[in-house]
Parts: C-alpha cells; sequence; structure tokens
C-alpha cells in the first residue's frame, strides 16, 4: 500500500437525512390539507334539544340549502323528482328512513312541500337534522 495513493471503498452507511427531510415535509402537507378535505353542502342549521343517533348503515340525507335547492346525499335534485327518486333508493330497503337537514332560512312552505314528497315516497321514519341548543 502507498501512502500517496487513495483507494477507492464502497460507502456502506445509508444516509437517511434527506429521507427524514422529505418525510416530515410530506407529514407537515398532509397535516395542513386535511381539514381541507371536509367536504359538503353547506346549511346553517337551527338549533334544537335532542338527543344524538348512532347510525348502523349508510344514511340517506335530504338536505334543502338556502336557495331552495334539494341534494339527496351531495347529488342535487329537483323537489319533483324527490318522491321517485327515494321510492328507488328504498325500493330493496327494509328500513325507510331518511334525515332532513334544511337551511333555517329556507322558507317554511318550501320545506313542507319537500316533507309531502318525502312522506308520499312511503317513508315510514322522517328525522330533521338540527344543530344543539347552547346553554350558558
Amino acid at each position: 500500500m502507498d501512502p500517496g495513493k487513495r483507494y477507492k471503498t464502497a460507502l456502506s452507511d445509508i444516509n437517511v437525512t434527506p429521507l427524514v427531510d422529505v418525510m416530515l415535509v410530506l407529514l407537515i402537507i398532509f397535516m395542513v390539507t386535511a381539514p381541507l378535505m371536509q367536504q359538503g353542502i353547506d346549511v346553517n342549521l337551527p338549533k334544537a334539544k335532542g338527543k344524538e343517533l348512532r347510525a348502523e348503515e349508510e344514511r340517506i340525507m335530504v338536505i334543502i340549502t338556502k336557495g331552495n335547492k334539494i341534494y339527496i346525499n351531495k347529488n342535487f335534485i329537483e323537489l319533483s323528482e324527490l318522491g321517485k327518486k327515494l321510492q328507488s333508493i328504498y325500493e330493496r330497503r327494509t328500513d325507510k328512513e331518511v334525515f332532513l337537514k334544511a337551511d333555517k332560512d329556507v322558507p317554511y312552505g318550501f320545506v313542507v312541500r319537500a316533507m309531502s314528497e318525502i312522506r308520499s315516497a312511503g317513508i315510514e321514519k322522517l328525522g330533521m337534522v338540527t344543530e344543539p341548543i347552547e346553554n350558558k
């Protein structure tokens, strides 16, 4: 071995610092964007007293927004088609239960017409979704 000659040796250690840096950046990105992934239809619910319900299977939600737009689980539908659509959804289900989520600024008459369409579809149970009243 010559003291003036350099020999190339294989690097046997793995440098994990860049990997840790990338993983921390990805973690921060996911932590920031996860709350933004919540999607839905913006409805200003009225407040009322009641107990919380637990779901055993997928709930069908009929949502009425401030502009009198009706959605069935995020799918837009016209009021005239609401009864027919619910009938087709519930023809194979045993429990005929719908939850109605209406904005508090929707006219009462429009909500009643939607409830009438839901009842005419053969729905046995109609639940009204509200926000709890805060006790001060």
